[in-house]
């Protein structure tokens, strides 16, 4: 059977994409994409972000959202700690470091659209102008569907979506001063190295901290910005490199928030 050229592991297996924004990005990839985006005559390839709880809320009261409002996703129902990063943002800016290494693509041909409805999942922009969207209801069965059936397709269980009944589709640019955490995540993409684990290993600590209300929803982007102001951020060689990192950067936030490092709500080190 005759695969496409994504990523082969080691051991001769394909790695396929199960998050919905990576997976719809996959399935308006051309047959045989072989991580070559110029090759392949792509120009850009666009994440779609809900824009989460807080897309319209005043900026001057973000301070004081409560863990159950930045929880209370419009479109899909989630976890706890995914939902705040989708309020946040942060969920689309390590998707953005994500799509860099699956499909090899730079970080100036990834770009975020909000899109509230979230029927659009992702899009592939090619050189000759052509769009191509992966369009269906915000429900995980689908990609994984997809994944555990590819090459074929098998029924999810998922409703079938009703053109002629959608609301309008619309679309805007991510505001970045009601996201930080998004131009953060961005800024580590670029400066490389541990940067993006550290990014991400401040962030749990910032997110559990809010959830324990020992933290503003607003010390989330700071705690993530300070971190990476204080901490050196060398190259990554190997894995210890990228853990002693992670480990480095959960003290550090802890420091930044002011809480001991070994309070319970505190995830561990990976």
């Amino acid at each position: 059977m005759k695969r496409r050229g994504f990523i082969t592991l080691l051991g001769g297996a394909t790695l396929l994409p199960i998050d919905s924004e990576h997976n719809a990005v996959f399935q308006c990839l051309p047959a045989g994409y072989a991580r070559d985006p110029r090759g392949a005559g792509i120009r850009r390839l666009l994440l779609t972000a809900s824009g989460g709880p807080f897309r319209t809320r005043p900026l001057d009261e973000l301070d004081a959202a409560t863990p159950d409002q930045a929880c209370a996703h419009p479109n899909w129902t989630m976890g706890r700690k995914i939902s705040v990063d989708s309020a946040t943002m942060m969920n689309k800016g390590l998707e953005v470091i994500e799509a860099h290494w699956l499909f090899g693509a730079p970080r100036e041909a990834i770009e975020v659209v909000v899109h509230p409805q979230s029927v659009i999942h992702s899009l592939v922009e090619y050189v000759d102008g052509s769009v191509l969207a992966q369009l269906g209801h915000p429900d995980m069965r689908t990609p994984i569907a997809q994944a555990l059936a590819f090459p074929g397709r098998v029924e999810s269980g998922v409703a079938r979506l009703e053109l002629a009944t959608l609301a309008a589709l619309t679309f805007e640019a991510p505001d970045v001063a009601r996201f930080p955490c998004l131009a953060l995540a961005y800024a580590a993409l670029e400066r490389g190295g541990v940067a993006p684990a550290a990014m991400n290993a401040a962030n749990e600590v910032a997110v559990a901290a809010f959830l324990a209300g020992r933290a503003r929803f607003t010390d989330i982007a700071r705690t993530c910005a300070e971190t990476l102001e204080r901490m050196p951020l060398p190259a990554m060689t190997s894995l210890d490199d990228a853990l002693a990192a992670d480990a480095h950067a959960r003290r550090v936030a802890c420091a930044v928030l002011r809480v001991p490092v070994d309070a319970p709500f505190i995830p561990l080190a990976a």
